[in-house]
């Protein structure tokens, strides 16, 4: 019997979570199977609107592995990590790091994206803020599965002198990392490349569906964080959009509760929001409030927990 998380009532759900993972998988390559015979442009904009839902469902999964409580032996976390990060498609020790990069800075200046100080790009402040709502993050995250393979020089710092906090962030990675980071990225591209060959899948319309994820996906990575109260843990929000999306996606949006405990399983959620009288906000809303864009501001929040992440 695998044991259980910390504390017996938070215990990881590690067989529904495989059950999750093996419809996920079905339902992508449903989604794919359909993109390779959709013809009508109505097919594919249902399609990248379904596989909306589905990719960022992936991504729940995958964030539960992030934090390693996905299943509780930790190779086959990780190995379920690697693979649903391969449909994100990016490096799962890439985006390991990342995430856990982003508990540690939340809402300080290394991680402020809504704002921006003296000193700083203002142009630069707004191109990475719009990048992030309008979907062009993803695509960036994509792209960087062919620089580690390709361009593995460009990942030092000297080349992100321009933006700080992403220096930082180079800084901040695992040297032992890089290894996996190139050979999981490898396997992005081969496994995509061979979904479209096998398949017959037009460009295009893979293009179309992948991007229905894409946007969805960056729009809403710091939905949950803007215009927040300062503070590492308490920085975030609780939302919604509706039972059924936020049930499929795991509960990602109980968010200022995930930061607050970060190591509790996604199932326990919304025991311990009822338990806090949690109030949750419409999700669409502040996306919308997101597009007044970034502001100045004179107030410095230092990251207390800067360091690298370890394996």
């Amino acid at each position: 019997m695998p044991r259980s998380a910390t504390h017996q009532s938070f215990a990881i759900p590690y067989r529904l979570n495989l059950l999750i993972v093996a419809i996920q998988l079905v339902s992508i390559f449903t989604v794919m199977f359909l993109a390779a015979r959709a013809d009508q442009w109505w097919q594919l904009v249902l399609l990248a609107m379904v596989f909306a839902v589905v990719g960022n469902s992936v991504y729940s999964i995958i964030h539960e592995a992030e934090h390693r409580i996905l299943h509780p032996n930790r190779k086959i976390n990780d190995g379920l990590g690697v693979l649903m990060a391969l449909f994100f498609p990016a490096p799962y020790h890439l985006l390991r790091q990342g995430h856990l990069c982003h508990h540690r800075a939340n809402r300080s200046d290394d991680e402020a994206f809504d704002l921006y100080f003296e000193g700083d790009s203002p142009l630069v402040k707004w191109l990475k803020y719009y990048g992030i709502i309008t979907g062009v993050y993803w695509v960036m995250v994509v792209l960087s599965n062919f620089v580690v393979v390709l361009l593995p020089f460009l990942a030092k710092r000297q080349f992100y002198e321009f933006d700080k906090p992403f220096a930082k962030f180079v800084d901040v990675l695992e040297p032992r990392s890089w290894l996996y980071i190139r050979l999981e990225a490898l396997m992005a591209i081969v496994l995509h490349a061979t979904i479209i060959w096998t398949l017959g899948i037009p460009l295009l319309n893979y293009a179309v569906v992948y991007l229905g994820f894409g946007f969805s996906w960056s729009a809403m990575q710091y939905v949950h964080h803007f215009d927040t109260a300062r503070h590492v843990t308490e920085g975030t929000r609780n939302l919604w959009i509706c039972p059924p999306i936020d049930a499929l996606w795991l509960h990602h949006n109980w968010h200022l509760i995930h930061h607050q405990q970060p190591t509790v399983p996604w199932i326990h959620l919304p025991k311990l929001a009822k338990q806090q009288e949690s109030v949750r906000g419409f999700l669409p809303w502040f996306y919308l409030k997101m597009w007044r864009g970034p502001r100045y501001t004179d107030e410095h929040v230092e990251n207390r927990f800067t360091g690298r992440v370890s394996n």
